[in-house]
Protein backbone atom coordinates (compact mmCIF):
# COMPACT_ATOMS: atom_id res chain seq x y z
CA UNK A 1 0.00 0.00 0.00
CA UNK A 2 1.40 3.37 -1.03
CA UNK A 3 0.94 5.96 1.72
CA UNK A 4 1.34 9.71 1.63
CA UNK A 5 2.87 11.75 4.42
CA UNK A 6 0.70 13.93 6.61
CA UNK A 7 0.76 17.72 6.39
CA UNK A 8 3.45 19.98 7.61
CA UNK A 9 2.67 22.74 10.07
CA UNK A 10 1.79 25.12 7.24
CA UNK A 11 0.00 22.69 4.91
CA UNK A 12 -3.59 21.61 5.50
CA UNK A 13 -4.02 17.89 4.91
CA UNK A 14 -7.23 16.79 3.18
CA UNK A 15 -8.12 13.29 1.96
CA UNK A 16 -10.39 12.56 -1.01
CA UNK A 17 -12.23 9.25 -1.49
CA UNK A 18 -13.98 8.45 -4.80
CA UNK A 19 -16.07 5.40 -5.64
CA UNK A 20 -15.18 3.29 -8.71
CA UNK A 21 -16.13 4.34 -12.23
CA UNK A 22 -14.64 7.20 -14.23
CA UNK A 23 -17.77 9.30 -13.74
CA UNK A 24 -16.86 9.44 -10.04
CA UNK A 25 -13.07 9.15 -10.19
CA UNK A 26 -12.56 12.08 -12.57
CA UNK A 27 -14.52 14.80 -10.73
CA UNK A 28 -13.01 13.92 -7.35
CA UNK A 29 -9.57 13.87 -8.95
CA UNK A 30 -10.28 17.30 -10.44
CA UNK A 31 -11.25 18.53 -6.97
CA UNK A 32 -8.11 17.05 -5.42
CA UNK A 33 -6.00 18.72 -8.08
CA UNK A 34 -7.75 22.06 -7.50
CA UNK A 35 -7.22 21.88 -3.73
CA UNK A 36 -3.54 21.10 -4.24
CA UNK A 37 -2.72 23.64 -6.95
CA UNK A 38 -5.01 26.57 -6.16
CA UNK A 39 -5.38 26.32 -2.39
CA UNK A 40 -2.06 24.88 -1.23
CA UNK A 41 -3.56 21.83 0.48
CA UNK A 42 -1.71 18.58 0.95
CA UNK A 43 -4.12 16.08 -0.63
CA UNK A 44 -4.23 12.31 -0.27
CA UNK A 45 -6.34 10.78 -3.05
CA UNK A 46 -7.55 7.36 -1.87
CA UNK A 47 -7.74 5.11 -4.92
CA UNK A 48 -9.81 1.91 -4.71
CA UNK A 49 -7.81 -0.37 -6.98
CA UNK A 50 -10.31 -3.23 -7.24
CA UNK A 51 -11.38 -3.64 -10.88
CA UNK A 52 -9.47 -0.53 -11.95
CA UNK A 53 -9.90 0.33 -15.63
CA UNK A 54 -7.14 1.33 -18.03
CA UNK A 55 -8.41 4.91 -18.05
CA UNK A 56 -8.30 5.04 -14.25
CA UNK A 57 -4.73 3.76 -14.16
CA UNK A 58 -3.63 6.20 -16.86
CA UNK A 59 -5.19 9.17 -15.07
CA UNK A 60 -3.68 8.41 -11.67
CA UNK A 61 -0.18 7.59 -12.94
CA UNK A 62 0.28 10.87 -14.77
CA UNK A 63 3.82 12.27 -14.31
CA UNK A 64 2.38 15.79 -14.07
CA UNK A 65 0.69 15.51 -10.67
CA UNK A 66 1.38 18.45 -8.34
CA UNK A 67 3.95 17.54 -5.65
CA UNK A 68 1.42 17.99 -2.83
CA UNK A 69 -1.11 15.57 -4.38
CA UNK A 70 -0.41 11.96 -3.49
CA UNK A 71 -2.21 8.86 -4.73
CA UNK A 72 -2.85 6.39 -1.91
CA UNK A 73 -3.74 2.97 -3.29
CA UNK A 74 -6.28 0.87 -1.40
CA UNK A 75 -5.55 -2.76 -2.34
CA UNK A 76 -8.41 -5.07 -3.34
CA UNK A 77 -10.30 -6.67 -0.46
CA UNK A 78 -9.01 -10.09 0.53
CA UNK A 79 -12.53 -11.52 0.75
CA UNK A 80 -14.71 -9.58 -1.71
CA UNK A 81 -18.44 -10.11 -1.97
CA UNK A 82 -19.29 -12.58 -4.73
CA UNK A 83 -22.33 -11.48 -6.70
CA UNK A 84 -24.43 -13.91 -8.73
CA UNK A 85 -23.25 -14.02 -12.32
CA UNK A 86 -26.38 -12.32 -13.63
CA UNK A 87 -25.85 -9.36 -11.28
CA UNK A 88 -22.20 -9.05 -12.24
CA UNK A 89 -23.17 -8.46 -15.83
CA UNK A 90 -26.32 -6.36 -15.48
CA UNK A 91 -26.25 -4.14 -12.39
CA UNK A 92 -23.15 -1.94 -12.44
CA UNK A 93 -24.40 0.20 -9.56
CA UNK A 94 -24.92 -2.77 -7.22
CA UNK A 95 -21.48 -4.04 -8.13
CA UNK A 96 -20.00 -0.59 -7.44
CA UNK A 97 -21.61 -0.46 -3.99
CA UNK A 98 -20.28 -3.89 -3.04
CA UNK A 99 -16.78 -2.95 -4.19
CA UNK A 100 -16.87 0.15 -1.97
CA UNK A 101 -18.29 -1.76 0.98
CA UNK A 102 -15.62 -4.46 0.69
CA UNK A 103 -12.69 -2.11 0.20
CA UNK A 104 -13.40 0.41 2.97
CA UNK A 105 -12.89 -2.13 5.75
CA UNK A 106 -9.36 -0.83 6.23
CA UNK A 107 -10.26 2.86 5.98
CA UNK A 108 -9.64 3.54 9.66
CA UNK A 109 -6.11 2.16 9.59
CA UNK A 110 -5.38 4.06 6.36
CA UNK A 111 -6.50 7.38 7.84
CA UNK A 112 -4.50 6.76 11.00
CA UNK A 113 -1.43 5.91 8.92
CA UNK A 114 -1.90 9.18 7.04
CA UNK A 115 -1.87 11.09 10.31
CA UNK A 116 -5.61 11.79 10.49
CA UNK A 117 -6.33 14.35 7.75
CA UNK A 118 -8.19 17.47 8.85
CA UNK A 119 -11.09 16.63 6.51
CA UNK A 120 -12.24 13.74 4.33
CA UNK A 121 -14.19 14.42 1.13
CA UNK A 122 -16.12 11.36 -0.02
CA UNK A 123 -18.06 10.35 -3.08
CA UNK A 124 -21.80 10.01 -2.48
CA UNK A 125 -21.53 6.21 -2.57
CA UNK A 126 -18.85 6.03 0.14
CA UNK A 127 -21.01 7.01 3.12
CA UNK A 128 -19.70 4.06 5.16
CA UNK A 129 -16.88 6.49 5.97
CA UNK A 130 -19.12 8.47 8.34
CA UNK A 131 -18.87 5.98 11.20
CA UNK A 132 -15.13 5.50 10.75
CA UNK A 133 -14.43 9.22 10.76
CA UNK A 134 -16.68 9.83 13.75
CA UNK A 135 -14.39 7.54 15.75
CA UNK A 136 -11.39 9.58 14.59
CA UNK A 137 -13.03 13.03 14.93
CA UNK A 138 -12.43 13.75 11.23
CA UNK A 139 -15.15 15.88 9.59
CA UNK A 140 -16.61 14.29 6.45
CA UNK A 141 -17.85 16.23 3.44
CA UNK A 142 -19.66 14.70 0.48
CA UNK A 143 -18.89 15.68 -3.09
CA UNK A 144 -22.10 15.14 -5.04
CA UNK A 145 -20.93 14.17 -8.52
CA UNK A 146 -24.35 14.65 -10.16
CA UNK A 147 -26.61 17.70 -10.43
CA UNK A 148 -27.97 19.79 -7.58
CA UNK A 149 -31.41 18.66 -8.78
CA UNK A 150 -30.52 15.02 -8.10
CA UNK A 151 -29.03 15.99 -4.74
CA UNK A 152 -32.36 17.58 -3.77
CA UNK A 153 -34.19 14.47 -4.99
CA UNK A 154 -31.86 12.26 -2.93
CA UNK A 155 -32.65 14.29 0.20
CA UNK A 156 -36.36 13.87 -0.54
CA UNK A 157 -36.17 10.14 -1.36
CA UNK A 158 -36.40 8.87 2.27
CA UNK A 159 -39.65 10.83 2.63
CA UNK A 160 -41.02 9.28 -0.55
CA UNK A 161 -39.98 5.84 0.63
CA UNK A 162 -41.88 6.28 3.91
CA UNK A 163 -45.00 7.89 2.49
CA UNK A 164 -45.51 6.08 -0.83
CA UNK A 165 -45.95 2.46 0.13
CA UNK A 166 -48.53 1.03 -2.28
CA UNK A 167 -46.82 1.39 -5.66
CA UNK A 168 -43.61 1.95 -7.56
CA UNK A 169 -42.56 5.55 -8.10
CA UNK A 170 -42.69 5.06 -11.88
CA UNK A 171 -46.40 4.18 -11.59
CA UNK A 172 -47.37 7.45 -9.92
CA UNK A 173 -49.96 9.39 -11.96
CA UNK A 174 -48.28 12.77 -11.42
CA UNK A 175 -44.68 14.03 -11.66
CA UNK A 176 -42.51 13.92 -8.53
CA UNK A 177 -42.56 17.31 -6.82
CA UNK A 178 -39.34 17.73 -4.87
CA UNK A 179 -39.79 20.74 -2.54
CA UNK A 180 -38.84 23.98 -4.28
CA UNK A 181 -37.59 22.25 -7.44
CA UNK A 182 -38.90 21.60 -10.94
CA UNK A 183 -41.21 18.56 -11.19
CA UNK A 184 -39.64 15.29 -12.36
CA UNK A 185 -41.61 13.14 -14.79
CA UNK A 186 -41.75 9.54 -13.63
CA UNK A 187 -40.29 8.34 -16.93
CA UNK A 188 -37.24 10.53 -16.26
CA UNK A 189 -36.52 9.13 -12.78
CA UNK A 190 -33.03 7.87 -12.03
CA UNK A 191 -32.92 4.17 -12.90
CA UNK A 192 -31.83 3.17 -9.39
CA UNK A 193 -35.30 4.04 -8.00
CA UNK A 194 -37.49 2.47 -10.67
CA UNK A 195 -37.78 -0.89 -8.89
CA UNK A 196 -37.97 -0.68 -5.10
CA UNK A 197 -37.74 -4.44 -4.64
CA UNK A 198 -34.19 -4.92 -5.87
CA UNK A 199 -30.83 -4.39 -4.18
CA UNK A 200 -29.94 -1.48 -6.44
CA UNK A 201 -32.74 0.63 -4.96
CA UNK A 202 -31.85 -0.34 -1.41
CA UNK A 203 -28.26 0.78 -1.90
CA UNK A 204 -29.32 4.11 -3.40
CA UNK A 205 -31.78 4.72 -0.55
CA UNK A 206 -29.09 3.75 1.99
CA UNK A 207 -26.63 6.34 0.72
CA UNK A 208 -29.29 9.01 0.12
CA UNK A 209 -30.63 8.70 3.66
CA UNK A 210 -27.13 9.31 5.06
CA UNK A 211 -26.37 12.52 3.15
CA UNK A 212 -27.49 14.73 6.09
CA UNK A 213 -24.68 13.19 8.18
CA UNK A 214 -22.11 15.22 6.24
CA UNK A 215 -20.48 18.35 7.65
CA UNK A 216 -21.16 19.89 4.24
CA UNK A 217 -21.82 18.99 0.61
CA UNK A 218 -19.75 20.16 -2.34
CA UNK A 219 -21.78 20.44 -5.56
CA UNK A 220 -20.28 20.31 -9.04
CA UNK A 221 -22.45 23.10 -10.40
CA UNK A 222 -22.68 26.88 -10.30
CA UNK A 223 -25.32 29.38 -9.30
CA UNK A 224 -26.28 30.50 -12.82
CA UNK A 225 -26.66 26.93 -14.10
CA UNK A 226 -29.06 25.61 -11.42
CA UNK A 227 -30.38 28.76 -9.72
CA UNK A 228 -33.84 27.47 -8.71
CA UNK A 229 -32.58 24.25 -7.13
CA UNK A 230 -29.70 25.89 -5.25
CA UNK A 231 -32.02 28.59 -3.91
CA UNK A 232 -34.50 25.92 -2.76
CA UNK A 233 -31.86 23.90 -0.88
CA UNK A 234 -30.67 27.03 0.90
CA UNK A 235 -34.07 28.56 1.70
CA UNK A 236 -36.93 26.03 1.52
CA UNK A 237 -38.10 24.94 5.02
CA UNK A 238 -38.07 21.26 4.01
CA UNK A 239 -34.27 21.21 3.74
CA UNK A 240 -33.91 23.06 7.04
CA UNK A 241 -36.03 20.42 8.78
CA UNK A 242 -33.91 17.47 7.58
CA UNK A 243 -31.50 19.31 8.21
CA UNK A 244 -29.59 19.38 4.94
CA UNK A 245 -25.84 20.00 5.32
CA UNK A 246 -24.41 23.34 4.19
CA UNK A 247 -23.85 23.34 0.42
CA UNK A 248 -20.84 24.64 -1.50
CA UNK A 249 -21.41 25.04 -5.28
CA UNK A 250 -17.84 24.83 -6.60
CA UNK A 251 -18.31 23.86 -10.25
CA UNK A 252 -17.90 23.34 -13.01
CA UNK A 253 -14.89 21.16 -12.18
CA UNK A 254 -13.85 19.47 -15.41
CA UNK A 255 -10.73 17.84 -16.78
CA UNK A 256 -8.30 20.61 -17.68
CA UNK A 257 -5.49 18.31 -18.77
CA UNK A 258 -5.31 14.63 -19.60
CA UNK A 259 -2.74 12.29 -21.12
CA UNK A 260 -2.98 12.12 -24.91
CA UNK A 261 -2.67 8.68 -26.46
CA UNK A 262 -1.65 8.00 -30.05
CA UNK A 263 -5.29 7.61 -31.10
CA UNK A 264 -6.17 10.81 -29.23
CA UNK A 265 -3.46 12.74 -31.06
CA UNK A 266 -4.72 11.40 -34.39
CA UNK A 267 -8.25 12.47 -33.45
CA UNK A 268 -7.13 16.04 -32.68
CA UNK A 269 -5.04 16.21 -35.85
CA UNK A 270 -8.09 15.19 -37.89
CA UNK A 271 -10.12 17.94 -36.20
CA UNK A 272 -7.48 20.51 -37.16
CA UNK A 273 -8.31 19.95 -40.83
CA UNK A 274 -12.08 20.47 -40.48
CA UNK A 275 -14.10 23.72 -40.85
CA UNK A 276 -15.18 25.59 -37.71
CA UNK A 277 -18.20 24.20 -35.82
CA UNK A 278 -18.78 21.48 -38.42
CA UNK A 279 -18.09 18.25 -36.52
CA UNK A 280 -20.51 16.21 -34.40
CA UNK A 281 -18.64 14.54 -31.55
CA UNK A 282 -20.34 11.22 -30.66
CA UNK A 283 -19.29 9.87 -27.25
CA UNK A 284 -21.56 8.06 -24.79
CA UNK A 285 -19.45 8.33 -21.67
CA UNK A 286 -16.96 6.02 -20.03
CA UNK A 287 -19.49 3.22 -19.53
CA UNK A 288 -22.23 3.59 -22.14
CA UNK A 289 -23.01 0.95 -24.76
CA UNK A 290 -25.57 0.63 -27.56
CA UNK A 291 -27.45 -2.44 -28.70
CA UNK A 292 -26.41 -3.97 -32.00
CA UNK A 293 -29.58 -2.72 -33.73
CA UNK A 294 -29.23 0.81 -32.36
CA UNK A 295 -25.56 0.99 -33.27
CA UNK A 296 -26.47 0.06 -36.85
CA UNK A 297 -29.10 2.81 -37.00
CA UNK A 298 -26.64 5.36 -35.61
CA UNK A 299 -24.10 4.45 -38.28
CA UNK A 300 -26.62 4.79 -41.08
CA UNK A 301 -28.01 8.03 -39.64
CA UNK A 302 -24.56 9.63 -39.48
CA UNK A 303 -23.76 8.52 -43.01
CA UNK A 304 -27.08 9.73 -44.44
CA UNK A 305 -26.74 13.12 -42.73
CA UNK A 306 -23.56 13.89 -44.65
CA UNK A 307 -22.23 15.77 -41.62
CA UNK A 308 -18.68 15.43 -40.33
CA UNK A 309 -18.31 13.35 -37.17
CA UNK A 310 -15.94 11.85 -34.65
CA UNK A 311 -17.38 8.67 -33.13
CA UNK A 312 -15.94 7.11 -29.98
CA UNK A 313 -17.08 3.60 -30.71
CA UNK A 314 -17.16 0.39 -28.70
CA UNK A 315 -18.63 -3.05 -29.27
CA UNK A 316 -22.42 -3.23 -28.83
CA UNK A 317 -24.15 -4.91 -25.90
CA UNK A 318 -27.71 -6.20 -26.09
CA UNK A 319 -27.69 -6.96 -22.35
CA UNK A 320 -26.90 -3.72 -20.52
CA UNK A 321 -26.19 -0.07 -21.46
CA UNK A 322 -23.62 0.06 -18.61
CA UNK A 323 -21.66 -2.91 -19.97
CA UNK A 324 -18.45 -0.85 -20.30
CA UNK A 325 -18.72 0.85 -16.88
CA UNK A 326 -15.68 -0.94 -15.39
CA UNK A 327 -13.77 -1.08 -18.69
CA UNK A 328 -13.20 2.60 -19.50
CA UNK A 329 -10.16 3.05 -21.70
CA UNK A 330 -9.60 -0.68 -22.09
CA UNK A 331 -8.41 -1.56 -25.56
CA UNK A 332 -11.29 -2.90 -27.63
CA UNK A 333 -9.88 -5.88 -29.50
CA UNK A 334 -12.89 -6.02 -31.84
CA UNK A 335 -12.46 -4.45 -35.27
CA UNK A 336 -15.32 -1.92 -35.70
CA UNK A 337 -15.89 -3.37 -39.17
CA UNK A 338 -17.22 -6.52 -37.50
CA UNK A 339 -20.19 -4.70 -35.97
CA UNK A 340 -20.67 -1.68 -38.26
CA UNK A 341 -22.66 -1.84 -41.52
CA UNK A 342 -20.65 -3.31 -44.37
CA UNK A 343 -18.65 -0.62 -46.15
CA UNK A 344 -19.44 2.11 -43.58
CA UNK A 345 -15.79 2.83 -42.74
CA UNK A 346 -14.83 3.14 -46.41
CA UNK A 347 -17.87 5.23 -47.40
CA UNK A 348 -17.39 7.77 -44.59
CA UNK A 349 -13.63 8.10 -44.93
CA UNK A 350 -12.71 11.78 -44.80
CA UNK A 351 -16.10 12.76 -43.42
CA UNK A 352 -15.93 10.67 -40.26
CA UNK A 353 -13.24 9.59 -37.84
CA UNK A 354 -13.57 6.55 -35.56
CA UNK A 355 -11.88 6.34 -32.15
CA UNK A 356 -11.84 3.10 -30.21
CA UNK A 357 -13.35 3.29 -26.70
CA UNK A 358 -11.73 6.51 -25.34
CA UNK A 359 -10.96 10.02 -26.62
CA UNK A 360 -9.56 13.26 -25.12
CA UNK A 361 -13.08 14.60 -24.64
CA UNK A 362 -12.27 17.98 -23.11
CA UNK A 363 -9.82 18.82 -25.89
CA UNK A 364 -12.29 17.73 -28.55
CA UNK A 365 -15.07 19.84 -27.04
CA UNK A 366 -12.75 22.82 -26.78
CA UNK A 367 -11.66 22.55 -30.42
CA UNK A 368 -12.89 25.20 -32.86
CA UNK A 369 -14.12 22.54 -35.33
CA UNK A 370 -16.53 20.87 -32.91
CA UNK A 371 -20.10 21.99 -33.55
CA UNK A 372 -22.18 19.60 -31.44
CA UNK A 373 -21.80 16.92 -28.79
CA UNK A 374 -23.86 13.72 -29.08
CA UNK A 375 -23.80 12.68 -25.44
CA UNK A 376 -25.37 10.31 -22.90
CA UNK A 377 -25.89 13.41 -20.71
CA UNK A 378 -23.82 12.18 -17.81
CA UNK A 379 -23.16 15.09 -15.48
CA UNK A 380 -19.43 15.37 -16.20
CA UNK A 381 -20.05 15.40 -19.95
CA UNK A 382 -22.84 17.94 -19.53
CA UNK A 383 -20.56 20.26 -17.58
CA UNK A 384 -17.76 19.91 -20.13
CA UNK A 385 -20.12 20.66 -23.00
CA UNK A 386 -21.51 23.78 -21.31
CA UNK A 387 -18.05 24.94 -20.22
CA UNK A 388 -16.90 24.90 -23.84
CA UNK A 389 -20.19 26.29 -25.19
CA UNK A 390 -21.14 23.26 -27.32
CA UNK A 391 -24.83 22.35 -27.88
CA UNK A 392 -25.84 18.74 -27.40
CA UNK A 393 -27.73 15.85 -28.91
CA UNK A 394 -29.22 14.23 -25.81
CA UNK A 395 -28.98 10.43 -25.78
CA UNK A 396 -29.55 9.30 -22.15
CA UNK A 397 -28.79 5.67 -21.31
CA UNK A 398 -28.94 5.05 -17.54
CA UNK A 399 -28.73 6.53 -14.02
CA UNK A 400 -29.98 10.13 -13.85
CA UNK A 401 -29.23 10.89 -17.50
CA UNK A 402 -32.91 11.21 -18.50
CA UNK A 403 -33.36 13.88 -15.83
CA UNK A 404 -30.36 15.76 -17.18
CA UNK A 405 -31.54 15.43 -20.78
CA UNK A 406 -34.99 16.83 -20.02
CA UNK A 407 -33.51 19.87 -18.29
CA UNK A 408 -31.06 20.52 -21.13
CA UNK A 409 -33.75 20.23 -23.81
CA UNK A 410 -36.83 21.75 -22.15
CA UNK A 411 -35.60 24.12 -19.44
CA UNK A 412 -32.29 25.46 -20.72
CA UNK A 413 -32.63 25.02 -24.48
CA UNK A 414 -29.12 23.83 -25.32
CA UNK A 415 -29.94 20.33 -26.58
CA UNK A 416 -32.18 18.36 -28.91
CA UNK A 417 -33.38 14.84 -28.13
CA UNK A 418 -34.15 12.33 -30.91
CA UNK A 419 -37.56 10.66 -30.77
CA UNK A 420 -37.67 6.88 -30.41
CA UNK A 421 -39.76 4.67 -32.67
CA UNK A 422 -42.02 2.49 -30.44
CA UNK A 423 -42.64 0.23 -33.40
CA UNK A 424 -38.95 -0.73 -33.37
CA UNK A 425 -38.71 -1.45 -29.65
CA UNK A 426 -37.65 2.02 -28.48
CA UNK A 427 -34.98 2.32 -31.17
CA UNK A 428 -34.16 5.70 -32.74
CA UNK A 429 -34.28 5.25 -36.51
CA UNK A 430 -31.66 6.34 -39.01
CA UNK A 431 -34.09 8.88 -40.50
CA UNK A 432 -34.58 10.53 -37.10
CA UNK A 433 -30.83 10.56 -36.49
CA UNK A 434 -30.24 12.17 -39.88
CA UNK A 435 -32.84 14.85 -39.05
CA UNK A 436 -31.43 15.67 -35.62
CA UNK A 437 -27.77 15.76 -36.70
CA UNK A 438 -28.55 18.06 -39.62
CA UNK A 439 -30.73 20.25 -37.41
CA UNK A 440 -28.12 20.94 -34.74
CA UNK A 441 -25.35 21.70 -37.26
CA UNK A 442 -27.24 23.58 -39.99
CA UNK A 443 -30.56 25.02 -38.73
CA UNK A 444 -31.34 28.34 -37.09
CA UNK A 445 -32.57 26.42 -34.06
CA UNK A 446 -29.16 24.77 -33.80
CA UNK A 447 -27.49 28.18 -33.96
CA UNK A 448 -29.75 29.43 -31.16
CA UNK A 449 -28.71 26.46 -29.01
CA UNK A 450 -25.09 27.30 -29.71
CA UNK A 451 -25.60 30.91 -28.60
CA UNK A 452 -27.24 29.78 -25.37
CA UNK A 453 -24.44 27.29 -24.72
CA UNK A 454 -21.89 30.08 -25.19
CA UNK A 455 -23.73 32.23 -22.65
CA UNK A 456 -23.45 29.40 -20.14
CA UNK A 457 -19.78 28.99 -21.02
CA UNK A 458 -19.22 32.62 -20.11
CA UNK A 459 -21.12 32.28 -16.82
CA UNK A 460 -19.09 29.16 -15.97
CA UNK A 461 -15.83 31.04 -16.55
CA UNK A 462 -17.10 33.89 -14.40
CA UNK A 463 -18.03 31.50 -11.56
CA UNK A 464 -14.50 30.05 -11.54
CA UNK A 465 -12.70 33.39 -11.83
CA UNK A 466 -10.08 33.53 -9.07
CA UNK A 467 -9.43 37.25 -9.48
CA UNK A 468 -12.98 38.53 -9.92
CA UNK A 469 -14.83 37.04 -6.95
CA UNK A 470 -16.20 34.09 -8.92
CA UNK A 471 -19.00 32.46 -6.91
CA UNK A 472 -17.69 28.89 -7.22
CA UNK A 473 -14.08 29.89 -6.57
CA UNK A 474 -15.08 31.84 -3.46
CA UNK A 475 -17.24 28.95 -2.26
CA UNK A 476 -14.24 26.63 -2.21
CA UNK A 477 -12.07 29.35 -0.65
CA UNK A 478 -14.56 29.68 2.22
CA UNK A 479 -14.49 25.95 2.83
CA UNK A 480 -10.69 25.76 2.86
CA UNK A 481 -10.56 28.75 5.24
CA UNK A 482 -12.99 26.95 7.52
CA UNK A 483 -10.76 23.87 7.62
CA UNK A 484 -7.72 26.00 8.34
CA UNK A 485 -9.56 27.92 11.07
CA UNK A 486 -10.65 24.69 12.73
CA UNK A 487 -7.09 23.37 12.53
CA UNK A 488 -5.75 26.54 14.17
CA UNK A 489 -8.45 26.34 16.81
CA UNK A 490 -7.68 22.73 17.74
CA UNK A 491 -3.92 23.34 17.68
CA UNK A 492 -4.38 26.36 19.95
CA UNK A 493 -6.48 24.40 22.43
CA UNK A 494 -3.94 21.58 22.53
CA UNK A 495 -1.11 24.05 23.06
CA UNK A 496 -2.94 25.81 25.90
CA UNK A 497 -3.81 22.51 27.56
CA UNK A 498 -0.18 21.40 27.38
CA UNK A 499 0.84 24.73 28.87
CA UNK A 500 -1.66 24.36 31.71
CA UNK A 501 -0.62 20.75 32.33
CA UNK A 502 3.01 21.81 32.51
CA UNK A 503 2.19 24.61 34.95
CA UNK A 504 0.26 22.24 37.22
CA UNK A 505 2.62 19.32 36.74
CA UNK A 506 -0.41 17.15 36.00
CA UNK A 507 0.26 14.80 33.08
CA UNK A 508 -2.86 12.70 33.52
CA UNK A 509 -5.10 15.13 31.62
CA UNK A 510 -5.39 14.38 27.90
CA UNK A 511 -6.79 16.36 25.01
CA UNK A 512 -9.81 14.09 24.59
CA UNK A 513 -12.03 16.26 26.78
CA UNK A 514 -11.21 19.39 24.79
CA UNK A 515 -12.02 17.46 21.60
CA UNK A 516 -15.46 16.60 23.02
CA UNK A 517 -16.02 20.30 23.67
CA UNK A 518 -14.97 21.18 20.13
CA UNK A 519 -17.42 18.71 18.64
CA UNK A 520 -20.24 20.03 20.82
CA UNK A 521 -19.64 23.63 19.77
CA UNK A 522 -18.62 23.00 16.17
CA UNK A 523 -21.54 24.92 14.66
CA UNK A 524 -20.86 27.94 16.89
CA UNK A 525 -17.18 27.84 16.01
CA UNK A 526 -17.93 27.67 12.28
CA UNK A 527 -20.47 30.47 12.44
CA UNK A 528 -17.93 32.63 14.22
CA UNK A 529 -15.25 31.92 11.65
CA UNK A 530 -17.57 32.49 8.68
CA UNK A 531 -19.10 35.64 10.15
CA UNK A 532 -15.73 37.21 10.86
CA UNK A 533 -16.44 37.59 14.58
CA UNK A 534 -13.49 37.69 16.96
CA UNK A 535 -13.58 34.70 19.26
CA UNK A 536 -11.33 34.48 22.28
CA UNK A 537 -9.79 31.27 23.54
CA UNK A 538 -8.88 30.60 27.14
CA UNK A 539 -8.16 27.28 28.82
CA UNK A 540 -8.66 27.23 32.56
CA UNK A 541 -8.86 24.74 35.43
CA UNK A 542 -9.09 24.78 39.22
CA UNK A 543 -7.72 22.08 41.48
CA UNK A 544 -8.72 18.66 40.23
CA UNK A 545 -11.52 19.92 37.97
CA UNK A 546 -11.48 19.05 34.29
CA UNK A 547 -10.06 21.65 31.97
CA UNK A 548 -12.63 23.73 30.13
CA UNK A 549 -12.51 26.07 27.17
CA UNK A 550 -14.12 29.49 27.05
CA UNK A 551 -14.73 31.25 23.74
CA UNK A 552 -14.61 35.03 24.01
CA UNK A 553 -12.42 36.81 21.50
CA UNK A 554 -10.48 34.22 19.51
CA UNK A 555 -9.73 34.85 15.85
CA UNK A 556 -7.85 32.49 13.51
CA UNK A 557 -4.69 33.99 12.09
Amino acid sequence: MSMARSETANNLHVAVLPSPGMGHIIPLFNLANRLATDHGCHVSYLNITAEASAAQTQLLTSPNLPPNLHIVHIPPAKQPTHLPQEEQSTLAFTRLCHIVDDNLRELKSILLHLGKPKALIIDIFCTQAFEVCKQLSIPVYTFYTASAALFAFSLYLPVMDREIIDCEFVDLPEPIRVPGCSPIRTEDLITQVTNRKIEEYKWFLFHSSRLPMAAGTLLNTWNEFEPITLKAIKENPFYHQIPAPPIYPIGPLIKETEPITKSGAECLAWLDSQPPESVVFVALGSGGSLTELQLTEVAWGLELSGQRFIWVIRAPSDVDPTAAFFKAGDTDSDDPRTFLPAGFVERTKGVGHLVSSWAPQAKVLGHRSTGAFWSHCGWNSTLESMTYGVPMIAWPLYAEQRMNASVLVEDIGVAVKPAVDPGMGEVVTREEIKRVVSKIIESEEGKAMRRKARELSQSAAKALNSSGNGSSYESLVRLVHKWKANQIFINTINREIEREESRRGDRRQTCSQSQIFINADKREIERGCEGGRRLGLQVYGHGDQDFAVRLDHWRPE
